[in-house]
């Protein structure tokens, strides 16, 4: 069974990377500034971790701290009781 971190990399690299072989993704990489993810693609990985992990991501949870790099979304899932 994979772990968050491997679901959320898998979602992004097949939802934003797939046939951009000159990124690659590294798990403190910022998904905004580097390009990857726009505002309405945070919005998609919002609405896939909702799903995936039968949470609710309130308002206010949605900023960089919580979304902007694999590695703050799994400190973020961390929060919610999901490793």
């Amino acid at each position: 069974m994979q772990n968050s971190k491997e679901i959320i990399f898998n979602f992004i690299k097949e939802n934003f990377i797939l046939g951009r072989s000159e990124i690659d993704l590294m798990p403190d990489q910022s998904l905004l500034d580097s390009g990857i993810i726009d505002s309405t693609g945070i919005l998609e990985l919002v609405m896939f971790i909702e799903e995936k992990f039968s949470i609710n991501i309130d308002d206010e949870e949605l900023i960089p701290e919580n979304l902007d790099s694999i590695n703050n979304i799994v400190n973020f899932l961390k929060t919610k009781g999901i490793n």
